[in-house]
Formats: structure tokens, C-alpha cells, sequence
């Protein structure tokens, strides 16, 4: 059954009562490439929705683009890169996937599991080749070996996930758009039901027949011999928020966690005081029904007076949070238009690493103890 995100919980989303992200003050690019911008990242997770070790290597996966001295322009360019994670730093070990002819123009956010043997990827295929610039969406996978050293190898021809249409979704196939207001069918994230074994995509997806322009989703598909069948979404927030971005499920303490990212400009008017942060909602079934976490579903967010420091949340199986340094600096004054005055507070490089504690119906930051 698909459970509904309502106004009413959403209009409870208070910044002030809810756990805050430590305030970000310096940018940390030590082992990243020169000149390159960084942002939406995820681990190769085991396939229990942990994070893998190849190797004795921790490997993530991340957005990234040549800094064109606009952050906007990020997003046209955007390539994914493997990352290692060693001693608290971030080396950038280059593109995943080879560069060949598709029809997809760049490669937006997604997943990516290892059974010990291989790694399979999830993301999106975003625009297409023929003509740049769109917003077109697919979910796209692709499978390496995993090489002697942990690092993936042999990369299989990236191929379409999801080719069966659902008539819960809308398609995401306008070329034209605007930051905030397109249409979703991204960002894959792989999950397997410690129930029966199955498994399956979330993904962020907008509801089809919707009664509002805000009609986010958490969409489903799952696995079957003949592929990945769509099913109704497991979150709609028809009326709420036009993106449930990065969407995600944790399974942590027998009960099934959906979160996701959204920021305050895509809640419906009304609905804008409620601050963009990582959301989420709790079950006792991968199928619901799903109660939102804290009441209002607001899990996290950034402090007051730097509402935009970070940004594209996404939580492991362990709870570790991820995200990226977006905007700092700003001292509560809004985004500068200008998009070179923008960069100057644009972080662009992965956050510090943070741990989620929840119990019950109850989420928020794992306070670390005192030294």
C-alpha cells in the first residue's frame, strides 16, 4: 500500500526543535582533484546495506564535474568518480565507468552493491546524447569484477534497469525545466528485504495523476527473472513536495526506514517554513504503512543561519550519514544570484561523516561522547 507524506505532518517540520548538522567552516579538499567540483555520494554498500570493504578498501562513489566557476552548470557535466575513504580524508580514484557512446548525455546519482565478487551500479542516465541540456531521465545499471586490489574492473555495457511502464509514475522526459520544479524518475537505490530475500530499486519518482505540481514519490520496482517490475510508490506526498530526492531504505532494529532529501523551495507554498533536510519515515513492512519519523517526518537539517550548508543526506545500514558541503558562509543572507559570487560560497567537496540514532519512531544525530 502506498502511505502518504501529509501537509499536516509536514507542517509540523519545525528547524527549531529539530537535530541540527554541526556547523561547516572550512572546506576540506585534501586528496581531490584540482578544479573539480564534488557532490551527491554513496558507498558501495554489502548486501546487507553496509559498507563494503574491498580489499580491506572503503570505496564510495560521487557526482563530479569541472568547476566552471557557476555551481549551476555542475549538473550538465556531471560524471560519477570512485572515491576512497582513508583515515578521515577522501582520495579521488577517477571515473567509474569507461567513456564510450550512449545515448544518455551525463550520469546523475544512484547506488551501487558488491556480493564479494562483483559490483553492480545503479544511477541515473540523465539528458540525452542528441540533444544536450535536458532533463530527461532513465535508471540505468552496469556490472565490474572485482579486481585483486578491491577496485572494480571490466565494467559490462551500462544498460536501461527499469524499461516497463507504471501507470503510478509519471515519465520524466521534458527537456526543459528548472532546478526544483522538473519531473523525477532517478536516483536508484539498491535494497534487499532481510525478510524473503528479495530485492529491489527505490527511487525518487513524481506521482502521476496528482491533484498539485508537488507530487513527489518514493517510487519501487523489484527484481524478477524477466527484471525489475515497477509497483505502486511505498511514499507519495501529493501536495507537499515536488522531490523526495536520494530516496533510500534502511532496515535497522527489525523495522523498514524510508529517507529522503528535499529541500524548502520544493515544498508547496504553505509548506516553506518547513527547512530542507533529510526526511523519513518508519515501518514494521517494506510495504508499509509508514508513520513519519519525529512527527512531522524531519529527521535533520542545517542551522539556522546556514540553512544551505549541506546538502543530498543518505544513510548506510550502520547509520553512517553522508552527504555534501553545498553553500557556507552566507550568515543566514540569501544565495547570491550571481553565479560567481554563488561559487564563492559553494563548498562542492563530501561532508564531514555524521551517525543517525533511532528508536522507535524517533530519529536524530548520534551524539558523539564527551572527550
Amino acid at each position: 500500500m502506498t502511505s502518504r507524506w501529509t501537509e499536516a505532518a509536514a507542517s509540523t517540520a519545525d528547524p527549531t526543535q529539530a537535530d541540527t548538522v554541526p556547523l561547516i567552516d572550512r572546506i576540506d579538499r585534501q586528496g581531490l582533484a584540482p578544479g573539480r567540483l564534488y557532490w551527491d555520494m554513496w558507498p558501495i554498500q554489502d548486501q546487507n546495506g553496509g559498507i563494503a570493504r574491498l580489499a580491506s578498501r572503503e570505496l564510495w562513489m560521487v557526482l563530479t564535474a569541472p568547476d566552471r566557476g557557476d555551481p549551476g552548470l555542475r549538473h550538465f557535466e556531471a560524471k560519477i568518480h570512485l572515491l576512497e575513504h582513508v583515515d578521515g580524508h577522501w582520495v579521488d580514484l577517477g571515473p567509474v565507468l569507461p567513456d564510450q557512446p550512449q545515448p544518455y548525455e551525463r550520469e546523475w546519482a544512484g547506488s551501487a552493491v558488491s556480493d564479494g565478487t562483483f559490483v553492480t551500479l545503479y544511477f541515473t542516465a540523465a539528458g540525452t546524447a542528441a540533444r544536450p541540456g535536458g532533463y530527461q531521465q532513465q535508471l540505468y545499471e552496469a556490472r565490474a569484477s572485482i579486481g585483486p586490489d578491491g577496485l572494480p574492473t571490466g565494467w559490462t555495457m551500462p544498460r536501461p534497469s527499469i524499461t516497463r511502464f507504471h501507470p503510478a509514475y509519471m515519465l520524466a522526459d521534458a527537456h526543459e525545466g528548472e532546478a526544483g520544479t522538473i519531473k523525477a524518475f532517478r536516483d536508484p537505490a539498491w535494497f534487499r528485504d532481510p525478510a524473503d530475500g528479495a530485492e529491489y530499486l527505490i527511487f525518487t519518482a513524481s506521482l502521476a495523476g496528482a491533484s498539485s505540481a508537488f507530487n513527489g514519490a518514493v517510487g519501487i520496482a523489484r527484481k524478477a527473472d524477466d527484471g525489475w517490475q515497477p509497483l505502486p510508490p511505498l511514499v507519495e506526498a501529493d501536495g507537499v513536495n515536488n522531490e523526495l530526492e536520494r530516496a533510500h531504505v534502511v532496515f535497522h532494529a527489525g523495522r523498514y526506514h524510508v529517507f529522503w532529501a528535499t529541500q524548502s523551495s520544493t515544498f508547496a507554498p504553505g509548506l516553506r517554513h518547513a527547512p530542507g533536510g533529510l526526511y523519513g519515515m518508519v515501518a514494521d513492512h517494506l510495504f508499509g504503512p509508514y508513520t513519519p519519523l519525529n512527527g512531522s517526518g524531519l529527521v535533520l537539517c542545517n542551522p539556522p543561519l546556514e540553512p544551505l550548508q549541506s546538502y543530498s543526506w543518505t544513510v548506510s545500514a550502520e547509520l553512517v550519514v553522508a552527504s555534501f558541503v553545498d553553500f557556507i558562509g552566507l550568515h543566514g543572507q540569501p544565495l547570491p544570484a550571481d553565479p560567481a559570487e554563488a561559487r564563492r560560497h559553494f563548498g562542492g567537496v563530501p561532508a564531514p561523516l555524521l551517525h543517525l540514532s533511532l528508536l522507535a519512531d524517533r530519529a536524530g544525530l548520534l551524539q558523539p561522547e564527551p572527550a
